[in-house]
């Protein structure tokens, strides 16, 4: 063949190769684009988060951003508390509050292969700042540091044992709130969360929404307020109570879902105290937390909610 045409048909390769490459970039970032935006709708308007799993079918081009959507539609199955600051990790969701330093609320879907103790171990995983935070608005280790409280966890790192990642991503500080140590975060606290677990064994599909509260106080002259403490120099909210709200699917074909929510105060609470003392009324929670959990889910679908007619937990500890 003649050098001339070797180099024009060479040169046409490169012309479709670079037309091709620039094809495929192209719809990258008009993907990455469109997710924004359909993020952007969602914020505003929260009913379009039920219509958006079909929207979502149409990017399932790059693979590992339609595995990270299903990962969240499989979490978030009965829709989302809020929708502020939205954050999904490899095992759980999240919203996370700028100004607090802490999360609003952050969501678990549990399974039994979730919870096996000999996938990961808890010490190889050390805490760490999350750098998606805007510096503004992230905490960091030192805000911490001597500060007489607990790192505590929001989404328990005892929940996450499929794979390693998923233990690790429960240590950013995101997902981790200050908790009086003694008494509350290695007492009550942590008997809630193997509660929890024990849930998952026993029923094998647990959701789970867990969050701080900032409970008023009344102030002479009968006014409320709200007072909490900060930490650091970035001011990391100390929360006055800690929220669980769990929901337990049934096994039976039909069956309907069932709820608790519990309340502890962020305070040392006696070890003799049983859990079913925080058990709290759903709607309390939603009240103070100013969120809706389980939304997508009537709450007459519901077998049942179990709560006394006064919590213990707002009657005992102001």
């Amino acid at each position: 063949m003649d050098t001339k045409w070797q180099l024009l048909g060479f040169s046409l390769v490169l012309g479709v190769t670079a037309l091709s490459l620039s094809f495929v970039g192209g719809m990258y970032f008009q993907h990455h684009d469109a997710k924004r935006r359909l993020q952007e709708i969602i914020q505003k308007d929260p009913y379009a988060y039920y219509v958006s799993p079909k929207i979502n079918e149409v990017f399932c081009f790059f693979e590992s951003q339609c595995n990270a959507d299903h990962r969240m539609r499989q979490i978030m199955k009965y829709g989302f508390p809020g929708l502020d600051d939205l954050r999904l990790y490899s095992d759980f969701v999240l919203s996370y509050d700028r100004r607090n330093r802490v999360a609003h609320w952050v969501c678990e879907h549990l399974q039994v292969d979730n919870i096996q103790s000999n996938r990961s171990r808890r010490g190889h995983n050390p805490y760490q700042a999350d750098m998606s935070v805007p510096s503004t608005f992230r905490s960091e280790l030192t805000d911490y540091r001597r500060s007489g409280f607990d790192r505590g966890h929001l989404a328990a790192a005892g929940n996450h044992h499929l794979q390693q990642n998923h233990c690790q991503d429960t240590f950013f500080l995101t997902n981790i709130a200050p908790q009086i140590g003694q008494g509350f975060n290695r007492g009550a606290w942590n008997n809630l969360e193997r509660y929890v677990r024990h849930l998952v064994h026993r029923f094998g599909s647990v959701y789970v929404c867990t969050g701080p509260l900032y409970k008023p106080k009344q102030r002479s002259g009968g006014k409320l307020g709200v007072e909490y403490e900060m930490i650091g120099l970035n001011m990391v909210a100390v929360p006055t109570h800690f929220f669980k709200v769990i929901m337990v699917e049934s096994k039976l074909h039909l069956g309907k879902p069932y709820m608790e929510g519990y309340v502890l105060p962020n305070a040392p609470i006696p070890d003799g105290l049983p859990l079913r003392s925080f058990l709290c009324d759903i709607r309390e929670i939603e009240h103070y937390a100013g969120l809706k959990f389980f939304d997508g889910l009537r709450r007459s679908a519901l077998f049942g909610s179990n709560y006394p007619s006064e919590s213990q937990v707002f009657r005992d500890f102001g």
